[in-house]
């Protein structure tokens, strides 16, 4: 099968064989034909797998067969979780455009909004938005939504991790109620059903994963070791193995930034890349990385979904996700396009749990490897540390300060609670 086998017009063949693409992947292949018949879907993909050519070439083909509008109203709007994914999606928008009377902009916020709202005003075809700054600028008076005709929903699933339901449905009330919907998520949980049955009008459902599982196609490896003993091993790790190139997972902001401040001690150019990040600290991070400036860039996931770095080929799980489903997240960020990759998790024994969890999910068990020098704690506790809490500090301040024993679970609950809103807040902007 080929791109033009597909139906697609002569001047997006041209923009993909630029790009050196020549066979459609599953996903494109199964999404592109319902799309050009302007019937809606519902797209199972997961990373790697191609998808924002799946929905980006059929909606540049639809918009292109129309005549250019007068001032150009906002015809095709993608709405995307995070502002990495908004840029790397306005990015390919361009790219495949580049032969077509095609006008996009990308809006997000953490910059100033008059750069972008000039750029809405020359009028723009396309538009690929955050929520938050969608919403903002619309209630500004600054953009309209009532031309609409095509709407992409990307990685919805996240959309609903990051609480951005409400703002969702905020911005189905805006556009038409006549349009064409194209949803996509990596998984089909009973709330992304249920949110696509809201938006979707009898959706053609798609489903495709790469002929080799992120799983089965990255080499995957677990080394056993003591907690503290994590940062000396993974530069030791980095060092002897000459890697120049390496996306290091943690689970928070503040600990991507202690890593970070260690391996530049130990004289490893790095970056950290999170919500609490200006976008301009996490363009220039983000930039660095892709031309080698920066040996490892340190993620939290939130700020590392949609990142598109070709051909990565280690990403090491500082500490494992609590959430089993953003492993295969995060390993995915290498093996892409049929590429091999490595993917290297460094376990303690609080983190045991987790691993179980992962082997469940990916059905099978992953390789163990113990180094000499960073073997684990026999005496560590194996029980999981629960988001957001420090075992060591809470039992510290509890022996010492008997009088804030009462008001522990309170004092996280608020501390989670004030967590999850910052992170939200960081995101919608």
């Amino acid at each position: 099968m080929s791109f033009k086998s597909l139906g697609l017009s002569e001047p997006l063949l041209e923009a993909v064989s630029k790009k050196g693409y020549e066979t459609p992947s599953p996903i494109q292949a199964k999404a592109i034909p319902p799309i050009l018949d302007g019937k809606d879907i519902l797209a199972s993909a997961q990373t790697g797998t191609g998808k924002t050519a799946g929905f980006t070439l059929p909606m540049l083909h639809l918009l292109s067969k129309n005549p250019v509008q007068k001032h150009r109203p906002i015809r095709a709007l993608v709405l995307t979780p995070t502002r990495e994914l908004a840029a790397q999606v306005y990015a390919n928008v361009k790219e495949y455009s580049e032969f077509l009377d095609i006008r996009s902009a990308v809006i997000f916020g953490g910059v100033n909004q008059k750069p972008q709202v000039s750029k809405l005003r020359q009028g723009v075809d396309v538009l690929v938005a955050t929520p938050g700054r969608l919403i903002d600028l619309e209630s500004q008076g600054l953009l309209s939504l009532r031309r609409v005709e095509i709407f992409v929903l990307d990685e919805a699933d996240r959309m609903l991790d990051m609480g951005f339901l409400r703002d969702i449905e905020r911005v189905m009330k805006l556009i038409p109620s006549k349009r064409q919907n194209l949803m996509f998520s990596a998984t089909f949980s009973k709330d992304i059903k249920k949110l696509a049955y809201s938006i979707l009008n009898n959706p053609v459902q798609v489903e495709a994963t790469p002929e080799n599982t992120a799983v089965e196609i990255i080499d995957q490896k677990v080394h056993r070791v003591a907690k503290n003993k994590k940062t000396g091993l993974i530069i030791k790790l980095i060092s002897d193995g000459d890697w120049k190139q390496v996306l290091v997972f943690t689970r928070t902001k503040h600990g991507a930034n202690r890593l970070t401040k260690k391996m530049i001690s130990a004289g490893i150019t790095a970056a950290a890349i999170h919500g609490n990040k200006s976008q301009g600290a996490r363009t220039k991070a983000l930039a660095g990385f892709k031309n080698n400036s920066i040996r490892v860039l340190v993620a939290t996931d939130i700020a590392a979904r949609g990142l598109d770095i070709p051909l990565l080929p280690h990403v090491v799980n500082f500490e494992l996700p609590n959430i089993s489903e953003d492993y295969v997240h995060r390993i995915g960020r290498t093996g892409r396009a049929g590429a091999s990759g490595q993917a290297i998790s460094l376990v303690s024994a609080d983190e045991i749990s987790y691993l179980r969890s992962i082997e469940k999910l990916i059905g099978m068990p992953i390789d163990v490897e113990i180094i000499e020098g960073f073997e684990p704690d026999p005496n560590a506790s194996t029980e999981p540390i629960k988001p957001g809490q420090n075992r060591n500090r809470n039992q510290g301040r509890n022996n010492s300060s008997p009088r804030n024993s009462g008001n522990t679970t309170n004092s996280n609950r608020n501390r989670n609670r004030n967590k999850n809103r910052r992170r939200n807040n960081d995101n919608r902007r």
